[in-house]
């Protein structure tokens, strides 16, 4: 019998979920996502320093230009590897500044551009907040299609399709995190969720059913994965984009079948009623979902410290560059 990873192809997508260029390779799938975290880790590693030695000298030591440069010189390497989606994160502390984040994706847009990629190949990563939805509603009127991060509550699910986004990337691990946390206290011994009890599970089966009855074109992809468990139990989702540990995971997985859980089909023959979400009624129903306003908010902390330490390490290559520079003037 094939492989889990095999089964699961039959019906899904499968993203990897890695700045690491050659991983990706190895994998060979569809689509791929980065983020700030993925990329800064990649950054440091010997085998990527090209990359960013030609955007530090491209920058002219411009460090906004270069931090944008590096991220799009990844993405290049990848679209080289992946027939489809490449999706570039734009700076997660632009994620309350709408005009600010419009301005930034077409900034990479552009490098890319030059470079020859086109912008059907990339998905332009931003933060589901209401900001960054609105953003994304004017860049996918641009033709820049969008996938919508940190998504824990259905409320910014309903907000991303309303504004004709792409794609979102609901984040099952970081909610079961959530949930866990919260049994552990009540109970030390709490050993975690059956994979159908997940309460990530849980929250993308729900999108998944709510975008297909109210016949919504947005791609749900499923992200942020703990274990394979929470992969297989998505089996039918649009899109699942997973870590290489987890992929190799599932390849060698291989005995009992996959069943497919999530069907489009079925989903439009359930009652579920459909939720008008402007804003007010976006942010009281965020408001009112304490794990959804903890994560993204977390979510957005933790993606500009990466972007801080990739800052830094970026500062570093321009100062070096700078003094080379004056050394062979001499």
């Amino acid at each position: 019998m094939p492989s889990k990873y095999n089964q699961l192809l039959e019906h899904t997508i499968v993203v990897a979920d890695t700045g690491d260029v050659d991983a990706i390779a190895k994998i060979k799938p569809q689509d791929a996502t980065t983020n700030p975290s993925l990329i800064t880790k990649a950054a440091v590693m010997p085998e990527y320093q090209k990359l960013i030695e030609e955007a530090v000298e491209y920058s002219k030591g411009d460090l906004s230009l270069a931090m944008d440069k590096v991220s799009v010189n990844f993405g290049i390497e990848i679209t080289k590897i992946v027939p489809g989606y490449v999706s570039t994160e734009v700076d997660a502390r632009l994620s309350f500044d709408t005009e600010a984040t419009v301005a930034k994706a077409r900034k990479l847009i552009d490098l890319y551009k030059e470079q020859g990629i086109d912008k059907s190949r990339i998905l332009i990563k931003i933060a589901a907040t209401w900001e960054g939805i609105q953003a994304a509603k004017i860049l996918e009127t641009e033709g820049i299609t969008c996938n919508l991060t940190l998504i824990f509550s259905l409320a910014q699910a309903i907000a991303c399709a309303e504004a004709g986004v792409t794609l979102v990337s609901p984040f099952v691990g970081r909610i079961m995190d959530f949930y866990k946390a919260v049994e552990l206290k009540k109970d030390p011994a709490f050993a975690g969720f059956a994979a159908k009890d997940d309460p990530g599970v849980v929250s993308v089966t729900q999108i998944y059913n709510y975008y297909k009855k109210h016949g919504y074109d947005t791609i749900v992809m499923g992200a942020s994965f703990r274990n394979t468990d929470e992969i297989l139990e998505l089996c039918g989702c649009d899109r699942l984009t997973i870590s290489p540990g987890l992929i190799e995971k599932l390849q060698a997985m291989g005995e009992d079948p996959v069943e497919k859980k999530l069907d489009a089909s079925k989903a439009k023959e359930m009652d579920i009623p459909k939720i008008d979400v402007d804003e007010k009624t976006f942010r009281m129903m965020n408001c009112s979902n304490a794990m959804a306003t903890e994560k993204l908010a977390a979510g957005i902390r933790g993606f500009a410290a990466d972007i801080e330490k990739l800052e830094a390490i970026i500062s570093d290559k321009i100062a070096s560059a700078a003094k080379k520079r004056k050394a062979d003037e001499v």
